[in-house]
């Protein structure tokens, strides 16, 4: 039986984004028609890779603007993080930028398991937002970068040939940069006895 890892990962963006869309599609498998702003929704999921299993613990946030203060609930005890923006709204890509530097800062400089995610890549006449603009931000942050439309449970990654359910895209990569980024700090932090 494979041990269960605990993973809590919070998911940070502007308003009406998709943030929860995004959440719900995962664990419900099922596309949310209508709006409710969010206050703030947990969501829990088990999720297998490979021979491992994750319980993965979602925090889906309320709508963040650049101004906003992050509360240490979205530092502390957290393992990584899915910064959304839509590919529609070219201030919630700057607000993303403005979030990630927070992040950044109530860390302590460290580096962050981070998914950036530009959502209703379904709207593609209504862009704001061009994919390889995201990739570039992702890329200055060393993050992973991906295209998702939640109404279609779909991520369309640049590295990704075709189109991935959105439960094999998003929240699998996230599990993947939270081993990545602490492994890499055990590496760094090997002394050795002489």
């Amino acid at each position: 039986m494979p041990l269960v890892r605990y993973r809590k990962v919070v998911i940070l963006g502007y308003r009406s984004v998709g943030k929860t869309s995004l959440a719900h599609q995962f664990v419900e498998g099922e596309f949310l028609e209508g709006y409710d702003p969010t206050v703030e929704n947990t969501y829990s999921k088990i999720v297998t890779l490979g021979k491992d299993e994750f319980h993965l613990h979602l925090v889906d946030t309320a709508g963040q603007d650049e101004y906003s203060i992050l509360p240490y609930s979205f530092i502390i005890g957290v393992h990584g993080y899915v910064l959304v923006y839509s590919v529609t709204s070219l201030h919630s890509f700057q607000v993303i930028e403005s979030l990630y530097q927070k992040l950044h800062e109530g860390h302590g400089k460290t580096r962050l398991p981070v998914v950036l995610v530009g959502n209703k890549a379904d709207l593609s006449p209504d862009r704001e937002v061009q994919a390889v603009e995201g990739k570039k931000l992702a890329e200055s942050w060393g993050a992973t970068f991906m295209e998702s439309s939640a109404r279609e449970n779909q991520v369309l990654g640049l590295k990704i040939r075709g189109k991935i359910r959105l439960t094999r895209g998003i929240f699998t990569k996230v599990i993947q940069e939270i081993a990545r980024v602490e492994n890499s700090y055990g590496q760094e932090r090997r002394c050795r006895l002489m």
